[in-house]
């Protein structure tokens, strides 16, 4: 029955394929790696992927028809959540990779990293001993509500926006050590760019929370990172 065999073939790999359409637009992975760190509301991923709303809006119901991402109402709101764990699991294999057949990404990255200071691996075994014996502090420095959803254990939560006007909460004594969404995110970037222009001693963790737990290190999570998050009515 080798038309039968033909049909089923072409039927699974069409579903298949829905999602390689679907992940086929860099907005769209931007979406859902933001996804990863934290549910949001439409207006709260454009503001964060420099999107319009109706262009966010757009991107997340291709990711919807794919079952990539899902949407509930919290109060008058819409909130996106990322479909599952495996999800997550892909969008880290992408990048991996890309880091491992696309010569272009390293060449980006060093391009946009070169002549900046404390953009050097902090090495992770050293850290978790150093926060333990309280020789260093660890600054998260994404939105509020990521770090509620999830963060380094003992992190603190001071997010990019307002480092410059705490600067004088943190401690002039010891290295900083900043961090936000793994090694393409550039919050790290400007904060360990404003410290140091500061006159702290500070350096970058490439790591976002995912792969920190990846690796069996210590994460924590408040019980408040449900809270709503400002938007539009839906």
């Amino acid at each position: 029955m080798p038309g039968e065999d033909r049909r089923f073939k072409s039927d699974i790999y069409e579903q298949f394929a829905k999602i390689g359409k679907a992940l086929g637009n860099p907005s769209r992975l931007e979406l859902l790696d933001l996804l990863c760190e934290a549910p949001r509301t439409v207006e709260v991923l454009a503001k964060a992927a420099g999107l319009s709303v109706a262009n966010t809006s757009r991107h997340l119901q291709v990711l919807r028809s794919a079952s990539l991402v899902e949407g509930s109402k919290n109060g008058l709101y819409v909130e996106y959540r990322i479909g599952g764990p495996a999800v997550c699991q892909l969008i880290t294999s992408i990048r991996t990779l890309a880091e491992d057949r696309l010569a272009e990404v390293e060449r980006i990255t060093r391009r946009f990293l070169d002549g900046k200071q404390g953009m050097d691996p902090v090495d992770r075994d050293e850290l978790i001993q150093r926060v333990r014996e309280g020789s260093v502090t660890v600054l998260d420095v994404r939105p509020e509500e990521e770090y509620r959803a999830g963060h380094i254990a003992g992190a603190l939560s001071l997010p990019l926006e307002q480092l410059e006007s705490r600067l004088g909460e943190l401690p002039k004594d010891q290295e900083i050590v900043a961090y936000c969404r793994g090694p393409y995110c550039v919050m790290s970037v400007k904060a360990v760019e404003i410290l140091r222009a500061r006159g702290f001693s500070a350096a970058r963790l490439e790591d976002s929370v995912r792969e920190w737990a990846s690796r069996g290190l210590p994460v924590a999570a408040e019980k408040d990172s449900g809270r709503r998050q400002k938007g539009r009515p839906r």
